[in-house]
């Protein structure tokens, strides 16, 4: 299990110094349901909350 995640995404309530994700758990699904993706872009976290 990858122990650094980085995020870009500042306004999210997990997002921490470094671009560190500071959540305890993620989760990321597949935009449009369905459980393969072919691209990064097809892809969104879920775990995000707006600060």
């Amino acid at each position: 299990m990858a122990r650094d995640v980085k995020c870009t995404v500042e306004n999210c309530k997990f997002w921490s110094e470094g671009r560190e994700c500071a959540a305890s758990a993620i989760e990321v699904n597949v935009d449009g349901g369905g459980q393969k993706a072919n691209y990064t872009k097809e892809t969104n976290c879920h775990t995000f909350q707006a600060k």
